[in-house]
């Protein structure tokens, strides 16, 4: 065993996690180093999960990039409370440790906050962390295609839509022409993979049984297979919480 895992297997074994809420800047080189996407998303809220002030995982919560997402979810109410937890990262993911972490980063988000996040089904995975979680399953997203761009396959594709005005509602704006006009033979169209939507209501018990009474997506079985799981190789955690 590298000395590396016998670190994290040592500190595993300890009791006690932290959770507590640091800069973006704390987790973003977890996620661009390590986490499959390899990007950093929009983030409002982050959080670091520590022991013996070693951050063993984030999680970070931002802003949905979709306005019709946003008003879809309840038919326009609660607009202003929607989040997306966009980014979850563990070090080493021992027993019920997933879930454990994103309770007590939620228990410290604003309250009422409606939670959204996504199992992508191109990566294998259907959100079994979400379930041990006791999330709302609400089906797949619908199907639609975005634009790419060769070489920048890195970006998201509202990323791509924003560089030319995504919501810019000009009648002067053909966006399609704008966003050719900016990078020529290189954009393309692609199928956007469906994703496993699941949301979480954090609040007292009068907002969840409102927020819930006026949701708009049906409530649907969990979603069983096998998961896909991509390595991270020897993750050393980082020492990094001063107390």
């Amino acid at each position: 065993m590298t000395n590396v895992m016998a670190i994290v297997t040592w500190l595993l074994k300890m009791n006690n996690y932290e959770v507590v809420e640091v800069p973006s800047s704390t987790v973003c080189g977890l996620f661009k180093e390590n986490h499959y996407l390899k990007r950093v998303p929009n983030i409002k809220y982050a959080f670091g999960l520590y022991k013996e002030k070693y951050l063993f995982g984030a999680c970070t919560f931002g802003l949905p990039p979709s306005q019709t997402l946003c008003a879809g979810i309840f038919n326009g109410k609660y607009q202003n409370e929607i989040l997306e937890l966009n980014r979850l990262f563990l070090v080493q993911n021992t027993k019920n440790l997933a879930s454990f972490f994103i309770a007590k980063c939620m228990k410290q988000l604003p309250k009422p906050s409606v939670i959204i996040s996504f199992a992508d089904t191109s990566a294998h995975h259907h959100g079994y962390i979400y379930q041990a979680s006791n999330f709302i399953y609400t089906g797949l997203s619908a199907k639609f295609t975005d634009y790419a761009v060769k070489g920048l396959e890195h970006l998201h594709h509202a990323t791509i839509e924003d560089s030319v005005g995504r919501y810019d509602k000009s009648p002067n704006l053909n966006k399609k022409e704008a966003l050719q006009k900016k990078y020529g033979d290189k954009l393309y169209k692609t199928e956007r993979p469906r994703k496993h939507r699941y949301i979480y209501i954090c609040g007292s018990k009068k907002q969840k049984k409102d927020r819930k009474k006026d949701l708009l997506y049906p409530v649907c079985n969990y979603p069983k297979g096998n998961n896909k799981n991509y390595s991270v190789g020897n993750v050393a955690p980082t020492q990094g919480l001063l107390l």
